[in-house]
């Protein structure tokens, strides 16, 4: 197989598409190749909208790709509209793979929508938190499929969960990839299972693309890491046994979700699952292992203190305006839940990183980096969200006793934004770039 030239072949995209540029080319393209393209709707999403499922090729092994678990990852869309369009014109590809693909744009194309807002640029920190999107746990495709583990007892999965269930148990996936991306860092893997042989092409697929592994703190405190940017597919029985370790109370009271689609499939068909995440946005300090004079303990502790500062600034002020709010939305779904489980999130890690005696050593300039300047990137989305909440029932309801509250967030924002931008000097990465690793 000539992989560098389907690389090399990734178009530079100058911007996302979005839901319905999606669709449409979807059916552009099932028109051009009727005898190797067939689309079917999968099901429809809990607004209405039809999820497309584009079926390519006839190989004796079947694999499912699908694109926005998350609705503010959109790389895995352009990557398999990519990948899509590859597979209808290269009718030898398609034969020398053996595989009959199942590909789904965007798994979430409700919660996409709310994110369109950055998708055409300006692509900048500032542009993408406020315009930024993200579910609670219980409204993520990703982390809602069935799991019985303990006390925690979770069946209520989504309409759009619900379509990649069907699929593994009618189509048995040997392959499944399921296209998250990060936002600010570097480039990493999950895999579902240990293969060393695929260590260095990971890693060298990265570099191919001048684009750093992220080489900072971990995702969450019990990832197993198998090498340099590659770890063991996280699932929510890990993430139980962590919180019940560390947390002193009962995880299942925590825990508000259900589990991912590897834990789900390997009952069923036990394929090889992988995660690829590529950022929007890096610095080349995520990658740089020189030691500090900063113990890894103290960093991490500075920066859950950090998060710490924040909760509390934004459940002051939504309490203030709780009685205000008289409109559902997404955004207020998912701030009172990050207000609800944040705390004993960030008391189960204190009490980790206070007891890991493994935490003693000097932290690595990427681990730093990673703990001060990366995370307060993520804090700052959260506090876009808050913006969108109250704009939100603005709008609705044209609450003028809002705009107070509006001013105080926003100028929050800008605070925390010209403080986070103090400490960094990103670069952003083309979407060709991001295609190409994943």
């Amino acid at each position: 197989m000539e992989f560098k030239k389907y690389l090399n072949s990734v178009p530079d995209f100058p911007h996302f598409y979005t839901v319905d540029e999606l669709d449409r080319r979807t059916k552009d393209l099932a028109e051009k190749y009727p005898k190797s393209v067939r689309v079917f709707v999968g099901g429809r999403s809990r607004n209405g909208h039809p999820i497309h499922v584009l079926k390519i090729g006839k190989g004796r092994s079947a694999a499912l790709f699908f694109g926005c678990p998350h609705p503010n990852e959109p790389i895995g869309s352009m990557m398999v509209d990519y990948l899509s369009q590859l597979l209808a014109e290269d009718r030898d590809l398609l034969r020398e793979l053996d595989f009959t693909f199942y590909l789904i744009k965007s798994i979430d194309p409700d919660g996409t929508k709310l994110n369109e807002g950055w998708f055409k640029g300006p692509f900048t920190p500032e542009h993408y938190a406020r315009h930024f999107y993200r579910p609670a746990s219980f409204d993520q495709i990703e982390w809602t499929f069935p799991i019985s583990y303990k006390t925690l007892k979770f069946d209520r999965p989504l309409p759009e969960t619900k379509i990649l269930m069907d699929l593994i148990q009618r189509e048995k996936p040997n392959f499944i990839y399921s296209l998250h991306n990060a936002g600010f860092g570097g480039v990493y893997y999950y895999i579902s299972s240990p293969r060393p042989s695929l260590y260095p092409i990971y890693q060298d697929l990265a570099k191919s693309q001048n684009l750093p592994l992220s080489l900072g703190e971990p995702e969450m405190p019990y990832a197993v890491k198998y090498a340099d940017g590659v770890y063991q597919m996280p699932i929510t029985k890990d993430s139980y046994d962590y919180l019940e370790k560390h947390l002193g109370k009962d995880p299942a009271s925590v825990i508000k979700c259900g589990t991912s689609t590897f834990d789900y499939a390997k009952s069923i068909c036990d394929p090889f699952t992988l995660v690829c995440e590529v950022p929007y946005f890096y610095d080349p300090r995520i990658e740089d292992q020189s030691p500090t004079d900063t113990p890894r303990r103290e960093a991490i502790l500075r920066r859950l203190e950090h998060t710490q500062e924040l909760y509390d600034l934004l459940l002051a002020k939504y309490e203030r305006i709780e009685k205000l709010l008289t409109t559902p939305s997404p955004f207020r779904t998912a701030i009172e839940h990050f207000l609800q489980i944040l705390p004993d999130h960030l008391n189960a890690e204190k009490k980790w990183a206070e007891e890991d005696k493994a935490l003693r050593r000097p932290a690595t300039v990427a681990e730093v980096f990673d703990n001060l300047v990366v995370h307060p990137f993520y804090n700052l989305l959260v506090i876009g969200m808050f913006l969108r909440l109250i704009d939100a029932e603005k709008r609705r309801r044209q609450r003028n006793a809002l705009q107070g509250a509006w001013s105080e967030v926003n100028d929050l924002f800008s605070s925390w934004k010209e403080e986070m931008e103090k400490n960094m000097d990103y670069q952003v990465i083309p979407i060709k770039k991001l295609v190409a690793v994943q």
